[in-house]
């Protein structure tokens, strides 16, 4: 069992903490005796995982644009030297082309210094070895070791540069030049006008390293330069300030379409001509489209959140298999990786933060290859005349969607949340109207005919907070706001939970 001073730091399969004072009631969890431990730990955990002694490693090391990363990186490479570790040190640098050294580079490992969405004041560390990112299982582990603070042999290890995003942004510009069937000096890109978003996070370079040397116009492109303060909005897709930023951006300039990335460019949106953002479900039908194109039949893996208009879309206009999982985006790429083992062709597993991981790329989370996929495919239905607009024509979307999330106030977060799930689902079995969704594999996912509301809603609980997330849709103008009277109803009775955000979203 690890002590709260190390499960606190472990969120999902990521290290997460506060690494920089300057927030109220934040104290410094991500020290540098901590860091040290914890890479130190890793390096046992890898020397044990590939069968190597640890001084024959070497794993790489990158990190986003936060403000904290040069002092971690300090502290890591301190820790690696220690352990005799041959590092490779790739500076700014993306999530997935950390993963992806292990594969062009032969790196036994890797290390992306990143804390993805998180507020400014937190950093934290995600791990990678040639088979992925670590579980959360592996990450206990490593998160063990250093509670037992175990180290490798000191032996002298040594750091090298490696401008590796250079070789990555290269492989990019080579997809969309084989994509598109046009040579990079014939410049593929110069009839099309693409906006990117970087909101000063890692992942400016696509701009300027992958679509202008194609002879994209980039006019309009916003938040490029690296400032780990994240002044002009949070670096999120998922955030509504975020997208209708770089929705604006679009319109301003009479752009083509617009692409949107997180900090460390693990997750990526866009946004068509009209300014429309193609995020979420949206988001979601745009990559099973392409997935599916090659895979006639194939499984789609999504988060649980998804809504009955994608499932229509997938199944119905592409063809397709929806398979609807948990949310986390480890726990849909494990699923779909899961069923192709079992001889299911399942080419994408997607969630709808944006997280989007494709098999004939490893199953990498990677936002700058989705976004690349989608300008592919942009330009591919340009030269038939058509849009994205077009594809996604057919996906009905909801009139109205809402998510609330509903703190559990009970010591044991997990345990209290399940059995509100629990009763949730015997009472819904005996409600008029309401039917239990027969395909949802996390929480209850309860559907509403017309009468009732004329939806779904799906309560939860969440991958890393004690929260209830409670999400609603509904085909009809008012149908949340009655899903959500329904769904007070029966929650008052429940003990253990806090449910003014409900209230308050039924003052409204």
């Amino acid at each position: 069992m690890l002590d709260p001073l190390w499960k606190e730091l472990k969120s999902g399969t990521d290290v997460r903490g506060v690494a920089c004072e300057g927030v109220p009631n934040e104290k410094i969890n991500l020290t540098d005796s901590v860091i040290e431990r914890i890479t130190a730990a890793f390096v046992v955990w890898l020397s044990q995982k590939v069968k190597k002694e640890p001084d024959k490693l070497t794993i790489s090391l990158g990190h986003d644009s936060r403000i904290s990363a040069d002092r971690i990186e300090q502290a890591v490479v301190k820790a690696l030297k220690r352990a005799g570790i041959k590092i490779l040190l790739c500076g700014l640098a993306s999530t997935p082309s950390m993963f992806m050294t292990t594969v062009d580079l032969s790196c036994n490992g890797a290390i992306q210094i990143t804390a993805s969405h998180h507020p400014w004041n937190r950093n934290g560390l995600k791990f990678f070895t040639r088979n992925g990112g670590l579980d959360s299982s592996d990450l206990e582990e490593v998160l063990a070791l250093a509670q037992a603070d175990k180290k490798a042999p000191e032996k002298k290890g040594f750091a090298v540069p490696c401008d590796y995003m250079k070789t990555y942004a290269a492989h990019l510009r080579k997809m969309i030049c084989d994509g598109i069937g046009i040579a990079e000096p014939e410049k593929p890109l110069k009839n099309m006008h693409i906006v990117v978003d970087a909101g000063n996070g890692a992942g400016g370079f696509y701009a300027t390293d992958v679509l202008a040397p194609l002879g994209a116009d980039i006019s309009g492109s916003q938040f490029l330069e690296p400032d780990g303060h994240f002044p002009n909005h949070i670096p999120n897709p998922e955030n509504e300030e975020a997208m209708a930023s770089i929705c604006k951006a679009v319109r301003n300039v009479k752009a083509d379409l617009g692409v949107i990335f997180d900090t460390d460019v693990d997750r990526g949106g866009a946004v068509d001509a009209s300014g429309e953002e193609i995020n979420r479900n949206r988001l979601v039908a745009v990559a099973s489209a392409i997935a599916l194109e090659n895979h006639p039949g194939g499984t789609v893996v999504t988060d649980s959140i998804t809504s009955t208009g994608l499932k229509d879309y997938i199944e119905k206009t592409l063809g397709g298999i929806h398979h609807r999982f948990k949310r986390g985006y480890k726990n849909v790429i494990n699923e779909a990786i899961r069923l192709n083992n079992e001889g299911i062709d399942c080419p994408l597993a997607i969630e709808t933060s944006g997280h989007a991981a494709m098999r004939e790329n490893y199953f990498l989370d990677d936002g700058a290859y989705l976004v690349t996929k989608i300008i592919i495919k942009a330009a591919a239905l340009r030269r038939e005349g058509k849009s994205l607009e077009d594809l996604l024509a057919p996906l009905a979307e909801p009139q109205e969607a809402a998510e609330i999330r509903i703190p559990i106030v009970q010591e044991d977060a997990r345990k209290a949340g399940q059995v509100v799930i629990d009763h949730l689902t015997d009472y819904a079995e005996k409600q008029e109207g309401w039917s239990i969704a027969p395909d949802n594999r996390e929480g209850i996912r309860i559907s509403f005919d017309k009468t009732h509301g004329n939806g779904w809603m799906l309560l939860r609980l969440s991958v890393h907070d004690p929260i209830l997330p409670l999400n609603m849709e509904s085909d009809s103008k008012g149908g949340v706001r009655t899903i959500a009277e329904k769904t007070n109803a029966f929650l008052e009775k429940e003990s253990g939970i806090d449910l003014s955000p409900l209230e308050n979203f039924l003052r409204k």
